[in-house]
């Protein structure tokens, strides 16, 4: 479904630009200006809804590796999950680039919020998940539910999302540690210091963030595992409920399948998600 009933916000007028390729068993979508939320529902609702974001350095969307097969798994766990295929920053796209993916990601929150009873969902069970640079967006919707990306909305309704699930997450934006790529795509690599420690969500916690679990392998070498450390660190600062996970060995971009352990980090998520009452 359409994210927006009316005109998208902050699109210029032009003609749909949306592609897709699949190979390697992925299928990576770019140049969305149309914003959609994709309903998965399951037999037996539990009453909890995850909005799923997919990564793709701001640049595509994994939609299908992090995106469908997760809500199709969540489905089974009695979880109703939304996947947002939210807008890639594009100057030929956007009037302000930087403002598009989380003008999306709250709309997403909002839309499922308003529409609770319809989808069977508890309004105050809506979390938000988000894989790489859809952890980014994630997390940025976690830290700045405050902050009205579309500043023309009327809703009143909260943009907050009662938890967060962020796996192998860009948090930074620092030099140090930050992705390059979702960084320049998202503000440009010559932004304000301001700017990139606006989106820099280890310094946006706060003890209203909500409760947060936390993927990450530590031979990460495309998002460094430092990301997931500083936003678990910010959030025991904030005493926020937060539970995170780090492996060995596993790189970037696995999925729901880290090939190198037994372990299976989904089942740890459902136990969390389980543990949220």
């Amino acid at each position: 479904m359409n994210l927006y009933k009316d005109a998208v916000p902050n699109n210029k007028l032009i003609a749909d630009k949306e592609n897709s390729v699949t190979r390697d068993n992925v299928t990576r979508i770019a140049k969305v200006s149309n914003p959609t939320l994709t309903v998965f529902k399951p037999a037996k609702p539990n009453g909890k809804a995850v909005i799923i974001c997919p990564g793709g350095g701001y640049s595509i969307l994994a939609f299908d590796k992090e995106g469908t097969r997760v809500a199709e798994e969540m489905n089974r766990w009695g979880i109703t999950a939304f996947v947002l295929k939210y807008r890639l920053p594009d100057d030929s796209i956007n009037i302000d680039r930087s403002l598009a993916p989380l003008q999306d990601a709250q709309q997403a929150i909002r839309f499922v919020r308003s529409n609770a009873k319809e989808f069977g969902v508890d309004r105050n069970k809506i979390g938000i998940m988000g894989f790489s640079a859809g952890g980014h967006l994630a997390s940025t919707a976690a830290t700045h539910f405050n902050f009205k990306a579309d500043a023309a909305n009327d809703d009143t309704t909260s943009a907050r999302p009662d938890f967060a699930i962020l796996i192998y997450p860009v948090i930074t934006f620092d030099s140090t540690f930050g992705h390059k790529g979702s960084r320049n795509n998202l503000v440009g690599a010559n932004a304000s210091k301001e700017k990139f420690d606006f989106y820099s969500n280890e310094l946006q916690v706060t003890p209203t963030t909500p409760p947060t679990f936390l993927i990450h392998a530590s031979d990460d070498a495309t998002v460094p595992v430092e990301n997931s450390v500083r936003f678990y660190q910010a959030c025991v600062k904030n005493k926020v409920p937060v539970e995170m996970h780090l492996y060995p060995k596993g790189g970037h971009g696995f999925g729901m399948y880290n090939k190198t352990t037994d372990d299976n980090w989904m089942e740890r998520l459902r136990n969390w998600l389980n543990s949220i009452k």
